[in-house]
């Protein structure tokens, strides 16, 4: 590890990963190339004890920084005091995670979101969705938030380890993922079933709408039944991480419990 007193330029392509969770997941999981390690002077801690570890376990370049290098690379200076130089999130094809999730032990589980656009949602729900245990997570190619470094840092890391697509046409996805045995089952704030009266123990993929608009009406139409949460109180409803989180969890906790019915 060196000090540096020049100024550093991340390479052509590459994102900045801000945080100790961000760039310790992006090691543990192997997923990505890690080009280089900014270490603000002075930080200290077990995560940076990891980070350091696993950084000259990959043969990681690691320099020692002033804070003020390490926020001229991140908007807003939220790194905590560490950087990482990263190649592109590696995006799965959709096909390969419909596969994997269709040879697990358990009933297949996915996430679709329907075009959120905030990144802080996406990392949220992201992280979520790896925490649960969902077998993947498909996203639109356009109009939605794709998985940027702010998405990173909003999932802690979970973006590492979640294998997650993206699908030009998200109601033909859903068509085509149907046909191979999964349940499309759409959060909808405007009608639907009780979230809680649904079977949610077969193959599933979850469809979570975006912020504001919920799910638009073709992905809608794609979507064999509709789930609504109930809410007692003077808010309308949720935003999409927290339907999100109820939703998921309600997807785990019947396939660990008890069984609802379906009809």
């Amino acid at each position: 590890m060196k000090a540096s007193t020049r100024r550093p330029a991340a390479p052509a392509g590459a994102e900045v990963l801000a945080g100790p969770h961000a760039v310790l997941e992006a090691l543990r999981a192997g997923r990505r190339t890690i080009h280089r390690i900014y270490l603000a002077r002075q930080e200290h801690g077990g995560s940076v004890e990891a980070i350091l570890r696993l950084g000259r376990d990959r043969g990681v370049p690691i320099e020692v920084r002033p804070r003020a290098d390490l926020d001229r690379l991140v908007t807003g200076g939220a790194h905590q005091g560490i950087l990482a130089e990263a190649g592109p999130f590696p995006y799965v094809e959709a096909e390969e995670i419909v596969a994997r999730a269709l040879r697990a032990p358990e009933a297949a589980f996915l996430v679709v979101l329907d075009g959120i656009q905030d990144p802080q949602n996406l990392g949220a729900i992201i992280r979520t969705a790896e925490a649960a245990g969902a077998h993947g997570l498909i996203l639109p190619r356009d109009r939605a938030a794709a998985v940027t470094p702010a998405a990173v840092r909003a999932s802690a890391g979970a973006t590492e380890h979640l294998a997650v697509a993206r699908v030009t046409n998200l109601a033909a996805f859903l068509e085509w993922v149907k046909g191979q045995g999964l349940w499309a089952v759409g959060a909808d704030t405007t009608g639907g079933r009780l979230l809680y009266a649904v079977d949610l123990r077969d193959p599933v993929a979850l469809v979570i709408g975006a912020e504001g608009g919920g799910l638009r009406p073709l992905v809608k139409s794609r979507c064999d039944i509709r789930v609504r949460i109930p809410l007692t109180g003077n808010v309308a409803s949720l935003n999409a991480s927290s339907a999100a989180a109820v939703c998921i969890f309600e997807v785990i906790r019947q396939r660990q419990g008890t069984k609802a019915g379906r009809d």
